[in-house]
C-alpha cells in the first residue's frame, strides 16, 4: 500500500481506487495509526483544526411503516424506545437552542416515516424558516424521508441547507437489509435533492454483515453521486431488531480504518462520525478527529450520547476548535464552551409531544 500516492491523490481531490480503498480495510492493526496520520493531511488540507458541531432533534420517533433491520423505529420492532407524533413547536425550539447554546453549527430535523405528506412539508418549512429567522448563520439539514421534487423545493424554499438521506449499505446487500424500498430509491431521492438545491447528506451504517467489498461500493457509489456530507455509523445493535447482538466487528482499529478508507475516496467532503461511535471507538474517539471533521453534539434519536460537555473537551484536548469559534483556522486554544444542558434522547425522552 502506498500511503505517499494515496496522499498524493487526495490532495488533488481525486479518490483512492476501490482496490485501494479495500487494503485499507484489510490492512493489519499495526498498520492503523499510519493510516490515519494519512488521512489526516487530506483532512487537514481541506478542513483544517475545524470540528463541525451537529445536533440532532427528533421531530417524530418510531411508528414508522419501513422494516429496515437495524432500526429500533421499525415496522414491528420491539425495542425500548420513545415513540410519537410531532413534537410541540415550542419543545423543538427549546431544544434547537440548547444545540445552538452548546456550539452546534448545524441543526438537523428528523422525522421517522416512509417519507412526508404535504401537511408534514409544511408543517417542517415552518419550523425550518423559523429556525433560519433567529440564526440566519445555522445550517438547517433535514431528515424526513422520501421526497419528490415539489416537497424538495418547498423545504429549500423555507431556508433549508441540507438533506440527510443515507445510503446505509451497498446495492448488493441492501435487500438483506430492507424490504419495503429499495437501493435505487435512495439514490433516486439523492438526486431529487441536488435538483431542488439541497446539499446531500448521504453515508452508511457499517457492522450490518456487509463484505469489505459493499463497504467499499456504496462508499465510491456515494462519491458518483457526488454528495457533501458522508456520516459514517456503527451499528447500534438495538434489543428487539433483527439485527441485535451483530457488529461485533467493529473493534476502535477497525473503525478507525473504516472512517480513513471514506477520508481517501471523499477527500474534501464532510466526514462525520456519527452513531456509534461511543460504543465502537470506544476510547480512541480522539484519534477519529484526525480524520474525520464533523460529529454529532450529545445524543442520536433514539440512543444516547455523550455529554455534550464532554464532547467539547475531548475536541478540545485533541487541538482542535469548534467550527465558528475563535482558533477554527490558527489552531489558538478555544473559547471556552457554555454549559452545555444536553442529555434528552433528540427531544421525545422527557418532553410533552402533540399527536
Amino acid at each position: 500500500m502506498n500511503l505517499s500516492e494515496m496522499v498524493q491523490a487526495g490532495l488533488d481531490r481525486r479518490s483512492a481506487t476501490p482496490e485501494q480503498a479495500l487494503e485499507i480495510l484489510r490492512s493489519p492493526d499495526e498498520m492503523t495509526m499510519p493510516i490515519v496520520a494519512a488521512a489526516g493531511r487530506l483532512r487537514r488540507r481541506f478542513f483544517a483544526n475545524r470540528v463541525r458541531l451537529n445536533y440532532l432533534v427528533n421531530l417524530k420517533s418510531g411508528l414508522c411503516p419501513e422494516d429496515c433491520s437495524y432500526c429500533s423505529q421499525r415496522l414491528g420492532s420491539r425495542a425500548d424506545i420513545m415513540t410519537y407524533s410531532w413534537a410541540d413547536p415550542a419543545v423543538v425550539d427549546d431544544a434547537v437552542e440548547a444545540g445552538i447554546a452548546g456550539g452546534a453549527r448545524r441543526v438537523c430535523l428528523v422525522a421517522s416515516g416512509h417519507g412526508p405528506s404535504r401537511r408534514d412539508v409544511d408543517r417542517v418549512s415552518g419550523l425550518v424558516s423559523d429556525l433560519k429567522t433567529r440564526h440566519p448563520d445555522v445550517e438547517v439539514c433535514v431528515c424526513l424521508g422520501f421526497v419528490d421534487d415539489e416537497k424538495a423545493a418547498t423545504l429549500h424554499e423555507a431556508g433549508a441547507d441540507a438533506y440527510n438521506h443515507n445510503a446505509n449499505t451497498s446495492r448488493s446487500h441492501y435487500e438483506s437489509i430492507c424490504s419495503t424500498h429499495t437501493y435505487q430509491d435512495r439514490m433516486d431521492t439523492v438526486e431529487v435533492l441536488k435538483r431542488n438545491g439541497l446539499s446531500p447528506c448521504s453515508g452508511v451504517i457499517a457492522g450490518m454483515g456487509e463484505t469489505d467489498e459493499e463497504l467499499v461500493d456504496v462508499i465510491w457509489d456515494l462519491r458518483r453521486h457526488g454528495v457533501d456530507s458522508v456520516p459514517v455509523n456503527f451499528l447500534l445493535p438495538f434489543e428487539g431488531t433483527p439485527l441485535q447482538g451483530q457488529g461485533r466487528e467493529l473493534t476502535p482499529q477497525r473503525c478507525l480504518r473504516i472512517l480513513s478508507m471514506v477520508r481517501f475516496v471523499h477527500p474534501d467532503a464532510e466526514v462525520r462520525a456519527a452513531a456509534g461511535r461511543e460504543m465502537h471507538l470506544r476510547t480512541m474517539q480522539p484519534v477519529a478527529l484526525e480524520v474525520v471533521n464533523s460529529i454529532f453534539l450529545g445524543d442520536y434519536l433514539t440512543s444516547e450520547g455523550a455529554a455534550g460537555a464532554k464532547d467539547l473537551d475531548m475536541i478540545r484536548d485533541a487541538g482542535f476548535v469548534p467550527e465558528g469559534q475563535t482558533g477554527a483556522t490558527d489552531r489558538a486554544p478555544a473559547e471556552e464552551p457554555t454549559e452545555v444542558p444536553i442529555r434528552h434522547r433528540g427531544i421525545g425522552s422527557q418532553l410533552p409531544v402533540n399527536a
